[in-house]
């Protein structure tokens, strides 16, 4: 069951800004990537369920961050159908990502209070998401649409909360495009937990990374 309410889990996106996600076979890796971010001062994770028995994985994360790691909040992405999004909440997923809008995914999680963040890529999306309680929008992938869709599509609905996901990297240049035409927090995957760091276990320097990159989120958004 989830730890954290959807609206607390909203609180927290907005508050930090920036949500990793990455996806490893061996728990192990998983547990230490997930470490090294928290120190580096992140409170939410998206595990990205894309490989054979990624839930095994993601229940072994969810009872380290409860006995651990106090206050990580740990979601999931990559989720395509209500039964993925069903077996992830039962494991303890805090919210569910998804890379396309499903109805069927919104009603398992609005069932259970639970944060649905749906990739949308038009208006219409968004408008159909938020109909159904969507908090904050998923735009994927981001490199195809560009800060200039998100400043488009907040002209006439200030209100939509928007994280686009794929497109976002650490470079200043890149975070400010996106923050300055309004996001609420940005998902970032390879450009901030690499394969180098990864194959090098350079977990201290993914800690120092991610500090940095949130502390740069703060000031652009100052």
């Amino acid at each position: 069951m989830a730890q954290f309410s959807r609206l607390e889990v909203a609180s927290a996106m907005k508050e930090t800004g920036m949500v990793p996600l990455f996806y490893h076979s061996d728990v192990s890796v998983a547990k230490k990537v997930l470490k090294a971010c928290y120190d580096g001062g992140a409170r939410l994770m998206e595990f990205t369920a894309r490989g054979d028995f990624a839930f095994e994985i993601f229940g072994e994360l969810v009872k380290y961050a409860h006995s651990e790691l106090q206050g990580m909040i740990l979601g999931v992405g990559s989720i395509t159908d209500a039964g993925a999004a069903s077996l992830y909440m039962q494991l303890g997923a805090n919210f569910v990502v998804t890379p396309v809008f499903r109805e069927d995914i919104a009603k398992v999680c609005n069932r259970r209070k639970v944060l649905w963040s749906p990739g949308c890529g038009s208006l219409t999306e968004i408008a159909q998401a938020e109909e159904l309680g969507c908090e904050i929008v998923k735009l994927f992938p981001g490199s195809i649409y560009g800060p200039g869709f998100v400043k488009a599509v907040r002209a006439p609905q200030p209100w939509t909360n928007i994280m686009p996901t794929g497109g976002v990297s650490t470079d200043e240049d890149n975070l400010k495009a996106w923050f300055d035409a309004g996001v609420t927090c940005v998902g970032m995957g390879s450009k901030l937990i690499s394969k180098e760091i990864i194959a090098n276990e350079d977990y201290k320097g993914l800690q120092k990374k991610v500090k940095e990159t949130l502390d740069l989120i703060k000031k652009l958004r100052e």
